[in-house]
Formats: structure tokens, sequence, C-alpha cells
């Protein structure tokens, strides 16, 4: 999640941006790893297994996005993921970071094998997008053109690579399907429209999306990518607020989604004017997501607020939230991530937005109590 300056503020959405937008609990921090120099692995004899161990009950995962340094998502290191757990005291059990194939449409197996290096399960966010340019249409990797085949060559090379990699990775493809802001987005794909393609009782938008998803994860299955966790990850809130666009209507089904991701977030810039608490997001949202299936796992894969906002407290928000969370509020919830990001909105540097712990001590403190010090609260699922 990175957004650029203008934001339009809506219920049930943070502030949406017109253009970017056995299991083992660890109390102490894992030690510094040496990475080694990332070489293919041979495949495979046996198919790996694609199943991650639910946390026991009464448990939760905690993940995490640690922030990178360009923005991009792409390029976070291992110092980052350290300096993250070394101030919310508790390990990621996964680790975030976005595959975008402007920058290459191979494989990442450099940033997942430090990640596993780390103690940490990789989960890739598979952007197919030829820019970083948000609210247009893509002009490339368009979901048609990924449903006619022309891609294929290269999902098949990156999922035989995925497959090799040998142990389990969470993917996604789609993030945040019923906002306006990703290209993937039914808005930029037929929309409402019912005679441009598939079912003519069905929206063109969300329709093209299931089945391109599908197609993706079929292509995988194909080449034996078994251990690959795959996530349906949706907004809060749908944008725009129409029936067609309902994130419902994009789900590709329970035989191709393993869990269900939520982002929610509050306010995204200092001067953001509304400032949504996180109960009341998802208290609305939920109900939703537990009807839609009755057997995946659920996560909170992103939530997080800014600071310096006047409308509230960052580290109060939090606190509220996270002691939702580890309530079991939303009890089929298994985990959750805060996205620990910084970023530039405009020309003055006090218009910045920052979610990241290092750089609010009271923050800090309350993921310290609330995650780090909490038992329930799991880190690194392999030792």
């Amino acid at each position: 999640m990175k957004y650029l300056p203008i934001i339009f503020c809506l219920a049930l959405t943070a502030c949406i941006p017109a253009q970017r937008h056995p299991v083992e609990s660890l109390l102490s921090l894992p030690t510094q790893a040496t990475v080694s120099p990332t070489q293919t692995p041979a495949p495979t004899e046996t198919i790996p297994s694609a199943e991650i161990p639910l946390p026991p009950p009464g448990s939760l995962y905690h993940g995490a996005y640690p922030g990178g340094i360009s923005g991009s998502e792409s390029n976070l290191t291992i110092d980052d993921l350290r300096s993250y757990e070394s101030v919310s005291g508790k390990s990621a059990a996964w680790v975030f970071f976005s595959d975008n194939w402007f920058e290459s449409r191979a494989f990442p197996l450099e940033t997942v094998t430090w990640i596993r290096e780390a103690g940490g399960i990789p989960y890739i966010r598979l952007m197919l997008r030829s820019s970083e340019e948000q609210g247009i249409a893509e002009p490339v990797y368009f979901l048609q053109a990924i449903l006619d085949g022309e891609f294929d060559t290269d999902l098949k090379n990156w999922c035989a690579e995925a497959r090799n990699f040998g142990t389990s990775i969470l993917v996604e493809y789609g993030t945040e399907v019923n906002g306006n802001w990703f290209s993937w987005s039914g808005v930029w794909n037929g929309a409402d429209e019912t005679a441009g393609y598939g079912d003519p009782n069905e929206a063109d938008g969300p329709e093209r999306f299931r089945d391109a998803y599908r197609h993706i994860i079929d292509v995988c299955q194909t080449a034996g990518a078994e251990n690959i966790t795959w996530v349906f990850h949706l907004n809060a809130g749908d944008w725009p607020q129409e029936d067609w666009n309902r994130f419902e209507n994009y789900y590709p089904g329970d035989d191709w989604i393993d869990w269900i991701g939520i982002s929610f977030y509050g306010a995204q810039t200092p001067q953001a004017e509304d400032w949504e608490e996180f109960r009341a997001g998802m208290d609305q949202v939920y109900p939703r997501v537990d009807a839609l299936t009755s057997g995946k796992p659920i996560i909170i894969a992103e939530f997080g607020v800014t600071k310096n906002n006047p409308l509230g407290d960052q580290a109060e928000w939090a606190r509220a939230a996270l002691e939702d969370i580890t309530s079991f509020r939303w009890p089929r919830v298994i985990g959750f991530s805060w996205w620990n990001d910084i970023w530039q909105n405009d020309d003055d540097p006090t218009h910045d937005t920052t979610m990241r712990l290092q750089d609010n001590p009271q923050l800090s403190v309350v993921f310290q109590e609330l995650v780090g010090a909490n038992e329930m609260v799991l880190g690194r699922i392999h030792p």
C-alpha cells in the first residue's frame, strides 16, 4: 500500500488515492542472518506441500510489510525486517513484498531466499502491471490479455521456479481488487457492462478478474507449484460503492483460493479529513467475508494509520485495533500484518505519511506490549 498525494475519504475504506494507492512462538528475536548467494534450487522429485499450518486455537500469526527504500515495495532488505522486528518485539511469520512485472517477469528468487533464511514465509504480491501509476487502465497486463494466454510462458516459468523453491509461499494476485486504484480492478476491465465477456447476467469487470485469477492459479497448478498458498485480497470498502463492484463478485471460488486477506486503513496522510476507527470498518466487512466462504482462514493482510493527523492519535488507533484483534472480536481471523511504510505526498515534509513503528516511540510501545510480549501472538512459523 503506497498512495500519492490526492485522496478521498470514504466510509468503509481507508482514504483512497486518486493515483497510488509444529508452530513456534518466539518472544525473543532471531539472530541476524547471513544471506548466502542465491542459487536456483534443483527441481524436487516430490511435489512440495502448499499447506501452511494454522495457528493453534487462541493464537494469531504476526506478519509484516517491514518497509523498503524506494516505495516500489519490492526492494526491502533483511535490515528493514530486523529493524521492524526489533521495535515490534516479535519476529514475522510472513514477510510481504511486491513482485512488479515492470521490473522483471522472473520469479523473485533472491528476495524469497533471504526471507526464508531469515525465518519467514515469503508473501508475494504478484503485481502484473507495467508501471507504478495508478488510477489508469493497464496497457500490457490487462485481464483479457491474461485470459487470452499472452503471458502463459512467463507464468509457467514463474510457477516452475516457485515450485523449485520447494517450501511454502503465500501469493496473491489482484491486491484490493474492489478498489479502483489498481489496474486489475473491474473498473478498468469492463466495469458493469454485461455484453463484452462471458455470462450476460454478470458484470464483465469482476467476471474477467475472477477468470483471470483462476487462469493464473491453474497455470501454477499445472506447473506443480503446490507449495503456494493462494490469497484473495480484498479492500474493506468497495470503491466505487456500487453493487456490481462488491468484492463478492470477484471471488474466484473455494476451489482456487486458500486464504482470504483484508486491507483496512485509517487516515493515510496527515491532511486526510476522515479518521475512521479500525473496529467500525472491520465490523462491517467481516460479516460479508464470513458469508462469502465458511472454510477459509482470514487474515488482516494490511492495516495501518498515519502519524501526525490532527484528528486522532496513531498509537491509540493501533492499540484499539490490536486489542480487538487479539481478543478475537473477529473469530475467524488467524493473523495480521501492519504496513510499516513511509512515503512523501508532496514537497512539504509535514505532509509526509509515516506508519513506521521506528518513527513513533508510543506506537512501538503499543506493539511491544500487545504483540511482542503477547504469548498468543506467534512469530516465525518455521524454526
